[in-house]
């Protein structure tokens, strides 16, 4: 999902060490560094899970957790922007809000459950940070109402998240529907971005 970019944006982004490994190492975006830190500290990713990424364009965390559940395992990713294919990725598009796409990411599921939901979701940008933080908290809550229904027991979450109002709320609503809460702040995330990643483990039942 967008954001506005300037030009210290651009200058920086063309300059920024993960965006230059990223494409040394064919991998779609930056953003796959901060996925593979994160489930590799907590375990996240195993061959043959059934994972959902929300929020998946251009699909650098796609790219990681197909990686790692291998040909017995599926990766169903979704973004309201295109992405292009990448092996053992089911990818559909559409919005979040959407109930028809909601649903047919329930078709693709198949009636089962998954292992794993991950959301780098992130609102297009105003620039307004109440406003702002108040969208992408919003869609904090739809990944994790989606989360809850569908997946399996003990299964997990990893969601994106900016510090700020309801941040607290939030981890204190995690808390208590997952056995274990950790939060996390990976190399790959720019040290002056308000974002942190909320790791969700063991879905109580």
């Amino acid at each position: 999902m967008g954001r506005v970019r300037g030009k210290e944006w651009i200058k920086e982004h063309v300059a920024d060490s993960y965006v230059k490994r990223a494409r040394a190492e064919g991998m779609r975006s930056r953003a796959a560094y901060k996925l593979d830190e994160i489930a590799g500290r907590d375990h996240l990713l195993a061959a043959g899970m059934i994972v959902v990424d929300l929020g998946a364009a251009p699909g650098g965390w796609s790219q990681v957790a197909a990686g790692r559940v291998g040909a017995r395992g599926r990766v169903i990713a979704l973004d309201a922007l295109e992405m292009r294919g990448l092996p053992g990725v089911t990818f559909i598009h559409g919005d979040f809000h959407d109930e028809k796409t909601v649903e047919a990411l329930e078709r693709a599921l198949g009636g089962g459950k998954a292992d794993l939901v991950l959301s780098d979701m992130a609102p297009n940008l105003s620039g307004i940070a109440a406003s702002d933080q108040a969208r992408a908290m919003g869609l904090a809550e739809l990944a994790l109402e989606f989360a809850l229904k569908h997946l399996k027991p003990q299964g997990n979450f990893l969601v994106k998240i900016f510090q700020g109002a309801d941040f607290d709320s939030f981890l204190k609503t995690l808390r208590g529907r997952f056995k274990s809460v950790a939060v996390r702040k990976p190399e790959a995330s720019r040290p002056r971005s308000s974002e942190v990643y909320l790791v969700g483990k063991g879905l109580r039942v």
